[in-house]
């Protein structure tokens, strides 16, 4: 009795504060208590500080009636890092977006210029690629195109790679980013050392694996075997980017080497985006010489991004020169669909949108998975979806990162990142023809406390993002 007593006290005493925030009457969904429930969610201070079944007063108070309300979706692979692309994803009901595949180098600077000006949260990890251009004096932009690409590293060089990739963990930066396939002359001992150095500072890889295609060598499943046996060798975690576009028809194969690691108690994990094509840079080895045996495709099914149109051998000659990014039309449907509902996998867009043009997955992503996945497809349920988007990535980093134990979840004490939905209506609008189209049906976004989104429309001058860094 005195328990009860005590209880109903001090939730009456909540009732009675008054918060920044309340949403009142929505669905709230958190992926790791279970709860499933109608309750009104009290924010202060960038907290949620109550979630009561009574009702709350606040400063602002939001009628979310019909609603889900969610952890706001953390996107583990999204290029796209400044103000445009931070306004997509905000509509699309991600809270924080983290560039850990290429990653960056130097970290310190690349934090600094965004600090106090982004929309949503952000994040890097110390990328192997840009420090194996910078290295080598790659003439390559966003991935190398010269010597990063095509020659092996001299032991000195190798040093110094090591040595930026360390420097960036101390500045700040969330594991180690590394796209063996952009860099393809990176030897299997380079990759254990990037591996090793992974293991001994206790964070992740995140890892583009080196080839595809069901050809030997080089095959899709050896390029998986090579990253496991080093997480094996080294004791190095590992996460595998985008399953879907380095397995295509053996997308079923990889995932089962992917439980058969963890069974044996490897920490490699992976994620999909929910499209039937990728993107890439033209100039990048990826497009070496046999690229349509590795792939499986051939010119029709590659798209200039800047025009939309299909290339054929002349147009592909042109820009393979030029540079620039061109859309893969080579994932088959059942490979997305198998990959985005296999248990484990997380949600990642692997986006970024330049002037509006780019990849559908750059503002989609999430929207698409919600509406078409989960509400007409019914490939998986409603909170086995969040869960990817929110719990799992929050859980890959919270190793290297503390504070994403405050992500991902709707709790007591958590950070007040929420995306509010509507289940019958989100769906994403972008299309390879039309990247830059925001989504549909979250018309409530708050990151750290502060609406992003309202009603439907990106809220204009404000900069409450903050940069998740590891401690």
């Amino acid at each position: 009795m005195k328990i009860w007593i005590v209880t109903a006290a001090l939730a009456a005493a909540a009732c009675a504060q008054t918060y920044d925030v309340v949403l009142t009457g929505g669905r709230v969904m958190d992926p790791e208590s279970g709860l499933d429930a109608v309750r009104n969610v009290g924010i202060r201070g960038g907290k949620i500080a109550a979630i009561s079944q009574r009702p709350l007063e606040g400063k602002t108070k939001v009628d979310v009636k019909g609603l889900v309300v969610a952890p706001g979706f953390i996107d583990l692979h999204s290029h796209g890092q400044d103000d445009e692309n931070y306004r997509f994803k905000a509509r699309d009901g991600v809270t924080t977006a983290l560039e850990m595949e290429v990653g960056v180098s130097p970290v310190k600077p690349w934090y600094a210029a965004r600090e106090g000006k982004a929309l949503i949260n952000f994040g890097a990890s110390s990328g192997h690629i840009p420090a194996r251009m910078a290295v080598m004096h790659d003439p390559g932009e966003f991935l190398p195109t010269g010597d990063a690409a095509h020659r092996k590293a001299t032991p000195v060089e190798m040093h110094e790679i090591e040595d930026l990739v360390k420097k960036g963990l101390d500045e700040g930066a969330l594991g180690i980013g590394m796209g063996i396939a952009y860099v393809p002359s990176a030897t299997h001992p380079e990759v254990l050392s990037i591996f090793r150095i992974a293991a001994d500072r206790k964070t992740a890889a995140y890892v583009h694996t080196r080839s595809v295609g069901v050809a030997e060598p080089g095959s899709t499943t050896e390029s998986i075997e090579e990253v496991i046996a080093g997480a094996a060798i080294t004791g190095a975690s590992i996460h595998i980017v985008h399953i879907t576009s380095m397995s295509l028809s053996q997308t079923g194969l990889a995932l089962e080497m992917i439980d058969g690691a963890r069974k044996r108690g490897l920490d490699v994990t992976t994620e999909a985006y929910p499209y039937t094509a990728g993107q890439t840079a033209i100039d990048s080895a990826m497009f070496d010489p046999g690229w349509q045996d590795r792939l499986s495709i051939t010119y029709k099914d590659l798209q200039w991004v800047a025009t939309g149109e299909r290339l054929t051998a002349e147009s592909f000659d042109r820009y393979r020169k030029s540079g620039g990014f061109v859309i893969l039309h080579a994932i088959p449907e059942e490979a997305a669909r198998q990959a985005i509902a296999y248990p484990g996998v997380m949600i990642a867009s692997d986006g970024r949108i330049e002037q509006g043009k780019g990849h559908p997955r750059s503002a989609g992503t999430y929207a698409r998975v919600l509406g078409h996945y989960v509400r007409d497809e019914k490939a998986m349920p409603l909170m086995t979806a969040i869960q990817k988007m929110t719990l799992l990535p929050a859980k890959r980093l919270e190793s290297a990162a503390p504070q994403m134990a405050h992500k991902g979840r709707i709790k007591v004490g958590a950070d007040a990142d929420i995306a509010v939905f509507d289940a019958a209506r989100v769906i994403d609008r972008a299309t390879f023809e039309k990247p830059d189209q925001y989504s549909e049906g979250i018309p409530f976004v708050l990151v750290n406390g502060v609406f992003v989104v309202r009603d439907g429309q990106v809220v204009e001058g404000v900069k409450p993002g903050a940069g998740i860094k590891a401690h």
